[in-house]
């Protein structure tokens, strides 16, 4: 394909050290996306896009692809991305779907992967610059709630998701995959202290709403018409720590029905981004 900025390479033999960043993508051991292996070993620490889609979405954030592994189709699909000045060099391995269910370890419907390294860390004062709207996150250890609340986030205006403790890494695989890539272009940062951190926002004129089932809480639209929020959510099961809930401004809760005493984290955060979004008080 004249005008690709990409290197088109063919992989014929599913062990060839060109594609290891690729390998074992479900293997406990040696998963590439993993910063630490078990019992502490250091691992690649990559992240991993999967599909066009995301794949695309990492072409267009920070993270800087070193490499790509797909089939034909996939290539042809990715075409517009790949003339990219930035991606000039970068390799394009092209296999078979049958290599390059060798290599990653089990047949990938989405037929391509693109692979970046972990650029610096983006630090909370920085984040907090230009930012009106806020998720932070406690406890919330589970992969898919993450990438499900960067999905949200990017799809009802917020602009940052904030780590406190507990949290898994926000860049692993899963993460990143049922983020649709929003992972990568939401921007995030971890606190160095918790919940002392907390104190940043409210330095910054920041409202720390903390969401709960309690009955006697302000109900979620009473609690959102600050120039800026900073929505906290908990864990699944056990919710916000005392000590959390005791560092924000006011407790929100989302009015509920037929005994139901809340709702799944990632989806409770949609329902307080939407309530933000319907408020008025941050744009579309």
């Amino acid at each position: 394909m004249p005008g690709l900025a990409v290197d088109v390479i063919d992989i014929d033999d599913p062990k060839d050290p060109r594609v290891e960043d690729f390998r074992d993508l479900n293997s406990v051991d040696r998963r590439p996306d993993l910063p630490v292996l078990p019992g502490g070993r250091p691992g690649r620490g990559l992240v991993i896009a999967e599909g066009v889609l995301v794949a695309q979405r990492m072409i267009a954030s920070r993270f800087a692809a070193h490499a790509f592994l797909g089939v034909d189709k996939r290539l042809t699909e990715l075409d517009d991305d790949l003339r990219d000045p930035s991606l000039a060099g970068v390799p394009f391995y092209r296999a078979s779907a049958e290599v390059m269910a060798e290599i990653v370890g089990f047949h990938l419907n989405r037929g391509v992967l693109a692979v970046a390294r972990r650029p610096e860390a983006l630090s909370v004062p920085d984040i907090l610059e230009t930012a009106r709207t806020v998720a932070i996150l406690e406890g919330v250890n589970d992969h898919e709630n993450i990438g499900s609340i960067f999905r949200n986030a990017a799809g009802l205006g917020v602009d940052a998701v904030l780590f406190g403790q507990g949290c898994a890494d926000p860049l692993y695989r899963r993460c990143v995959r049922v983020s649709m890539g929003h992972a990568l272009l939401v921007p995030f940062a971890k606190f160095d202290e918790w919940p002392r951190g907390l104190d940043e926002l409210r330095s910054r004129d920041f409202r720390l709403v903390s969401m709960t089932p309690d009955p006697d809480a302000l109900t979620l639209a009473e609690a959102v018409d600050a120039e800026k929020i900073g929505f906290l959510v908990g864990a699944e099961g056990p919710g916000l720590t005392a000590s959390a809930m005791a560092a924000t401004d006011v407790k929100a809760r989302i009015p509920m029905s037929r005994g139901t005493d809340s709702l799944n984290v990632a989806t409770a955060a949609a329902v307080a981004f939407y309530e933000r979004v319907r408020s008025g008080t941050i744009g579309e």
